[in-house]
C-alpha cells in the first residue's frame, strides 16, 4: 500500500494523475453513451439493410478509436480545427480493395461525425443538447431507411444475344423478351451499348423498379468495370 501510494506521488510529480475520479466517470459514461448511439446506428439500421459485416467491423472501431483520440486529445484545445482534419484524413483514406459505396460511404461520415460530437461536446454543451443532436441523427436516418419508403430504380448489365431487337421498331417486343428471360417484370427501361456484330452479342443496361432494401452490390461493380474497360474487346 506504501508503495502503490508513493508511486502515485511520483506520477503526481510527474505531472500525471494515477487517478482522477470525475473525469474519468465522464469518460466512462460518454463513451457508453456513445457506442449506444452507434450500435443502434450501424447495428439496427445499417446492417438490417446492407448485411455487410465487413462494414460493420470498420464502423464500430472507428467510432471507438475515435471517441478516445478525440477525447483524450481535448485538451490541446484544436477542437473544431481537429475534427475538421479527423474529416480530412478520412476523407483522404482509401481502402486498397474496392471501391467503398456512396451509402458505406455516409454511412461512415455520419459514425465519424456522431463520434466527434459526442467526444468534443464541452461543457457549454447541456446533456439535453447532446442528447437531442444524437437522436435527431439517427430518427433521420432511420426515417430514410426505413419510413420513407421512395421506389428504388435498380440497374443491371447483361450481355444479349438478339440483336435483331434492339431496332427502335422492335423495342416493346425487346423489353417483353427481356423480362420473360430475366423474370424481373418492372423493368422500365433499356440502354443498347456495344454491339458484336461478329458473335451477335450486344451490352443491355436494364433498368427495373427493385422492392427490396437490398442493393445489388455485384451490379454496382459491373458498372464500376463497365466504365473502366472503354478499350476492351
Amino acid at each position: 500500500m506504501n508503495i502503490m501510494i508513493l508511486l502515485a506521488d511520483r506520477l503526481k510529480v510527474a505531472g500525471l494523475e494515477v487517478l482522477n475520479p470525475q473525469d474519468f466517470l465522464g469518460l466512462i459514461l460518454r463513451f457508453a453513451f456513445n457506442t449506444a448511439v452507434v450500435v443502434v446506428l450501424v447495428r439496427y439500421m445499417y446492417y438490417s439493410v446492407a448485411k455487410r459485416k465487413d462494414y460493420l467491423f470498420t464502423y464500430m472501431m472507428i467510432s471507438v478509436v475515435v471517441f478516445l483520440l478525440c477525447y483524450l486529445l481535448e485538451s490541446v484545445k484544436l477542437e473544431l480545427g481537429f475534427a475538421l482534419g479527423l474529416f480530412a484524413i478520412f476523407g483522404i483514406i482509401r481502402y486498397r480493395t474496392d471501391s467503398m459505396p456512396i451509402k458505406e460511404m455516409t454511412y461512415l461520415f455520419v459514425v465519424i461525425g456522431i463520434t466527434v460530437i459526442n467526444a468534443l461536446a464541452n461543457k457549454k454543451i447541456s446533456v439535453a443538447e447532446l442528447m437531442f443532436t444524437n437522436l435527431v441523427i439517427l430518427f433521420m436516418v432511420y426515417g430514410y431507411e426505413k419510413v420513407w419508403l421512395l421506389k428504388h430504380e435498380s440497374a443491371k448489365m447483361i450481355v444479349y444475344d438478339r440483336i435483331d431487337l434492339i431496332v427502335p421498331e422492335k423495342y416493346p417486343e425487346l423489353l417483353a423478351d427481356l423480362r420473360l428471360r430475366t423474370g424481373l417484370e418492372q423493368i422500365h427501361r433499356v440502354d443498347v451499348g456495344r454491339v458484336d456484330f461478329v458473335r451477335d452479342t450486344c451490352r443491355l443496361t436494364i433498368y427495373y423498379e427493385d422492392r427490396t432494401d437490398y442493393i445489388n452490390l455485384a451490379d454496382q461493380a459491373d458498372q464500376v468495370i463497365s466504365h473502366g474497360d472503354g478499350n476492351d474487346d
